[in-house]
């Protein structure tokens, strides 16, 4: 990086700093739809002399085939690295050298690149994005060096027992659904991919009708009309994507006991839990931080770690996405006392969903999660993430703006039956990583 590229990249770290953005009182979300179908949203903001653009697209680990394993997170990362015809470093200096960051994101649903960059650079930065976009290089030589790390790091995964256990508790709660694949592929079909693969994955799933475009900051609205059309008119002009098809769950209960030598048993159980835009969104999710995600005041610390010393932390969560996503519940506990640990969890959750919660726990919750929300929109990236959210999964423009209104509203009688439908814990899948 040359001097002014980091006197540029010295400046967007101070103006970020000195950013303390006020919670919006009406988030004022714009949406388009470009020429070539993109789905675009916009928060135009000039508090900061910046703009962050992310464009997502169905492509995702769950849109592989067990056979090719890997393809969608391979193709997601050699984007980023060669494209254009630049060389890596030539294409990493053309962001450096302005102050700009190219990031992204990968998961089973989707996959994304992110832009920031101060808006007297937005040109140059565009630039370069777009190649990364629309041009997009698969050398073979650079894939067979990147074959050979993350094959490299799936080894390493293979003895972790962290790893282990996501990875098993995910193939025991889907099964045969794609959401049951590693998102980084298996040794053996990464060891296989081929350029030609990748470049057929990118033509497939990397277009404009599949593609929704956030964007947040220092622009007018026809300034951000033209980015977007810019984004959209350069990507494969192929069909609009199919949504990842629905979740069965599982009939019965199953349990995995995976010996390994770690001194601690790691335990996962759970099930499919809900998806985006469910209608039992609000009630699951403030019941689950009296369950298990509200730390040390959580139903499951109390019994687990506070009464009984089993573990030094439990938690559980609900992982929303397009179909149901799922609802896991964690700890760690001495390998002599994994089957008492597991039985205390199983109990605490049958309690919780057979007597349901307090009006005192209730209230508690939404206090806690109502005065914690400011912190999540405190920022211009942060506000992109949900942008990016709302779009990808067609959520309502007011999502922010009505956020902690749908919280309060939650009553004691919702959760109960939230829980009561939703969780069945005599149908749980269990995996014990470390089982004596």
């Amino acid at each position: 990086m040359n001097v002014i590229g980091f006197l540029k990249v010295a400046v967007l770290a101070l103006v970020l700093q000195s950013y303390a953005a006020n919670v919006l009182a009406a988030l004022n979300i714009q949406h388009w739809t470009t020429a070539e179908g993109s789905e675009v949203y916009f928060v135009e903001n000039h508090s900061l002399p910046m703009m962050d653009v992310s464009i997502n697209f169905r492509a995702g680990s769950a849109y592989d085939h067990p056979d090719t394993g890997g393809t969608a997170a391979v193709t997601h990362h050699l984007m980023a690295l060669v494209a254009g015809g630049l060389e890596e470093e030539a294409l990493t200096n053309r962001f450096a050298d302005i102050g700009a960051v190219l990031g992204g994101s990968f998961d089973a649903d989707r996959a994304s690149f992110k832009l920031r960059t101060l808006t007297s650079e937005q040109q140059a930065a565009l630039e370069a994005f777009t190649l990364v976009l629309h041009k997009p290089d698969f050398p073979p030589a650079v894939l067979a060096r990147e074959q050979a790390r993350i094959v490299a790091a799936l080894q390493e995964a293979e003895t972790e027992p962290d790893s282990i256990a996501q990875k098993a508790f995910m193939q025991s709660v889907y099964g045969m659904h794609p959401y049951s694949l590693d998102q980084n592929g298996e040794i053996s079909t990464v060891q296989s991919l081929t350029a030609a693969q990748l470049r057929q994955f990118y033509q497939t799933y990397y277009t404009a009708k599949s593609a929704v475009i956030a964007m947040m900051g220092d622009l007018t609205t026809e300034q951000a009309k033209q980015i977007a059309a810019r984004l959209s008119a350069g990507l494969p002009q192929g069909p609009a994507l199919a949504a990842v098809p629905p979740v069965t769950a599982p009939a019965s209960a199953s349990v995995k006991k995976i010996p390994h030598p770690a001194v601690q048993a790691h335990i996962l159980l759970g099930q499919p839990g809900n998806k985006r835009g469910d209608v039992d969104f609000f009630p699951l999710y403030v019941g689950n931080y009296i369950l298990g995600g509200g730390g040390f005041v959580s139903r499951l610390t109390e019994e687990v770690r506070e009464k009984r010393g089993l573990a030094y932390s439990v938690y559980s969560y609900f992982m929303p996405m397009s179909q149901l996503g799922p609802f896991q519940i964690g700890l760690q506990t001495k390998k002599e006392q994994a089957d008492e640990a597991l039985k205390l969890v199983k109990d605490t959750v049958q309690q919780f969903v057979d007597k349901g919660v307090t009006e005192k726990e209730l209230a508690a919750a939404k206090d806690n999660l109502i005065g914690g929300f400011p912190l999540r929109i405190d920022s211009n990236s942060k506000i992109l993430e949900y942008l990016n959210m709302i779009g990808f999964y067609q959520l309502p423009l007011d999502y922010l703006d009505s956020f902690n209104d749908q919280v309060a509203k939650v009553t004691v009688q919702q959760v109960n039956d939230a829980f009561k439908r939703r969780v069945h814990p005599e149908s749980f899948a269990t995996v014990i990583v470390g089982a004596e």
